[in-house]
C-alpha cells in the first residue's frame, strides 16, 4: 500500500480552505429573496413622485384600478407612504383632481394666449377643454366626480376656483362686459352654464363614443374638432314659441 503524505495533504487543504474564503469575501452579499426593492426619494420629492404614480395608474387602468397599495407599488415605495402624504384614498384623488385642474387651467391660457384673431379666442378655451380631455380622460373623470373628492383641501379648492374664474372671464369677454366670480347677474349665470354645458357635454359624449354616429354622416373628412367649432360658430335661429 502506498504511504499517504500527512504534510502533503495538509498544505493542499490549506491552501484550498484559502482560495473558497477568498472567492467568497469577493462577492457581494446576497440580498434576501423576500427583500423587495424601494426607490429612495427626498422627502420634498416623495409626495410628487407619488402623485405622478397615481396618475400613471389611473390613465392605464382606471379608477377601479386606483388604489393607495396600487400608487406605492408604481412608485417603487412602502405601502404606507401614501397614507403618510394623503391619509386615505379621497385624500389621493383630492389632490389628484387639483393636479389635473392645473394642468387644464394652464393648457386653456396657453391656447388662448396663442389665439390672435377674435374667432380664434373665442374657440381657443373650447378646443383646450376637449383636447386636454382626450389626451388625459383618466385625469378629467376625476376632476368631476365631485363624491369622490374634498373640497375642504385648499390645493383642490384654489385650483377648481381658478378653473372657474377662467371660464367666467372667457364669457365676460364674448359678451364685452366684467363679471364678477362672486356675484352674477342670472344672464351672466346662464351664459356661463351654457357655455358650460355645451363644451362639458360634448366632451363627455365624445369621450363616450356617443359622437360616433354622428360624425360617421358628416362629409368626409369631418373631425370632432370642426363638429365644435361649427356648435360654437353656429347662430341660434330657433323661434320660442308665441302665447
Amino acid at each position: 500500500m502506498t504511504k499517504i503524505d500527512t504534510k502533503s495533504a495538509t498544505a493542499r487543504s490549506s491552501r484550498a480552505l484559502k482560495r473558497t474564503t477568498s472567492t467568497a469575501a469577493s462577492r457581494p452579499p446576497r440580498r434576501a429573496a423576500s427583500a423587495k426593492t424601494e426607490t429612495p426619494y427626498h422627502h420634498g420629492a416623495l409626495r410628487e413622485a407619488l402623485l405622478q404614480a397615481a396618475e400613471r395608474v389611473l390613465e392605464r387602468d382606471g379608477l377601479a384600478g386606483l388604489t393607495l397599495r396600487a400608487v406605492a407599488r408604481e412608485a417603487g415605495v412602502s405601502h404606507a407612504a401614501p397614507t403618510h402624504h394623503f391619509g386615505d384614498l379621497t385624500g389621493l384623488l383630492s389632490e389628484l383632481a387639483a393636479v389635473g385642474f392645473r394642468q387644464f387651467n394652464a393648457a386653456m391660457a396657453a391656447s388662448s394666449n396663442a389665439a390672435s384673431t377674435p374667432l380664434e379666442h373665442a374657440l381657443a378655451r373650447p378646443k383646450a377643454y376637449v383636447a386636454y380631455a382626450q389626451a388625459h380622460p383618466g385625469m378629467y373623470g376625476i376632476m368631476f366626480r365631485t363624491e369622490r373628492l374634498d373640497y375642504s383641501r385648499p390645493s383642490l379648492h384654489e385650483a377648481a376656483e381658478a378653473s372657474f374664474a377662467g371660464l367666467a372671464n372667457a364669457v365676460g369677454m364674448m359678451r364685452q362686459e366684467q363679471i364678477s366670480e362672486d356675484a352674477l347677474t342670472l344672464n351672466q349665470g346662464a351664459a356661463i352654464a351654457r357655455a358650460w354645458s355645451l363644451v362639458h357635454g360634448f366632451t363627455t359624449l365624445l369621450l363616450d363614443g356617443r359622437l360616433k354616429d354622428i360624425l360617421e354622416r358628416l362629409p368626409e373628412g369631418t373631425t370632432a374638432e370642426r363638429l365644435l367649432e361649427a356648435m360654437l360658430t353656429a347662430p341660434i335661429t330657433a323661434k320660442l314659441p308665441t302665447c
